[in-house]
């Protein structure tokens, strides 16, 4: 059994029953594939409602009278508006104004913050703007969170909870009771579906999960993998660090101008508006010229000169297309744009930008 940095999830002996090996993403033993097919469990998150467990994201509390102060400047938005029933979503950066984490930061009033973010250097960060301040940061392994997404997620949760979450906006929250236990629900997740967070002693996971299994078994609902996750998400272009985005890039080059807060001081920031205008690449949305997932890594031509790469590669049944999200020279990135690529095995074929979403492009689902 492979020996991971942090304690493994609390759901582990769940997801080996389903047939996970327990793959390790960002130091935890996390369920990239169960013995269902990822089409069936994509199907559920389109249609009904999925379970995943997302303990490999990392915790961070921020405590302390200067707890505000250490989040504002480690993250690139503006959070100034974002009261105690609410959270956002935010970039980190690097002191050259480039990405080293996305992350989800939450207003937990007299509790401090809450910073959820991914693999990257987010904890580093946020020590750093600690230092000389009156704060502490603190990693919370003791803490998990399971994502309940899709049409019925709402049927499901809201009945097993004390407050009543359906009027719950996207990107609200709120701290209230689960089976006894103590959660914290937000209105957030990867999936471009009306979906809920749900945040908990990793105690009390176990029972969590199973209930909310059994309450949405009528419904249809799946536990669902990473491997079904990545494809509702490359449908609905959402990112993952450090594969769409990177120390490589800055905000102006993935589509996120609106995570960077011009009026306030955050780590980068002199770097990151240097940078506005110097774009070297562009994030795009690809359909791909194949009856599979592209191979990842695929470089991208233009009249026979390299213009980019494909990063993020997957094959939707749903939209019966060969997906992908990838970077390309400024200019290229108009929708409708032909680009060839080039497998790194010497297989070629086509690969036409696209809007994102490529899925929802109006975001109704996320939204209703």
């Amino acid at each position: 059994m492979a020996q991971f940095q942090r304690p493994d999830s609390p759901l582990a002996s769940r997801h080996r029953e389903l047939g996970s090996n327990l793959e390790d993403w960002n130091g935890v033993g996390t369920a990239w594939s169960y013995n269902s097919c990822p089409n069936d469990e994509h199907d559920a998150y389109r249609e009904r409602a999925t379970l995943t467990d997302v303990s490999g994201l990392k915790k961070v509390w921020v405590r302390g009278p200067d707890a505000f102060a250490v989040v504002d400047h480690t993250c690139s938005r503006t959070l100034s508006n974002v009261g105690t029933d609410k959270c956002a979503y935010t970039l980190i950066l690097t002191d050259e104004g480039t990405v080293t984490d996305d992350a989800i930061v939450y207003n937990m009033g007299d509790k401090g913050w809450m910073v959820v973010h991914g693999g990257g250097e987010g904890m580093e960060m946020l020590q750093a703007s600690a230092e000389g301040k009156d704060a502490t940061v603190e990693l919370d392994d003791s803490f998990n969170s399971i994502s309940l997404q899709g049409p019925a997620a709402i049927d499901i949760l809201n009945p097993m909870v004390e407050a009543d979450i359906d009027p719950m906006g996207v990107f609200g929250q709120t701290t209230t009771t689960m089976l006894g236990h103590e959660v914290i629900i937000s209105r957030t997740g990867f999936s471009g579906e009306r979906g809920y967070e749900i945040y908990a002693s990793r105690e009390n996971m176990p029972e969590i999960w199973d209930a909310v299994l059994e309450a949405g078994k009528d419904k249809g609902i799946m536990p669902a993998s990473f491997a079904s996750l990545d494809k509702v998400r490359l449908e609905f272009g959402l990112l993952f660090y450090p594969y769409d985005m990177n120390e490589n890039t800055t905000p102006w080059e993935i589509n996120l101008p609106w995570c960077v807060g011009k009026d306030k001081d955050f780590r980068g920031k002199d770097a990151c508006m240097a940078k506005k205008g110097q774009e070297k690449i562009k994030l795009v949305g690809l359909i791909c010229g194949l009856d599979d997932a592209a191979p990842e890594a695929s470089k991208l031509f233009s009249n026979g000169e390299e213009v980019g790469v494909i990063n993020c590669p997957g094959y939707s049944h749903r939209m019966n297309a060969s997906i992908a999200l990838g970077h390309v020279k400024p200019g290229l990135d108009a929708p409708g744009t032909e680009l060839e690529a080039k497998a790194e095995d010497g297989t070629t074929f086509t690969a036409t930008v696209t809007a994102m979403p490529m899925y929802d492009p109006q975001k109704k689902n996320m939204r209703d």
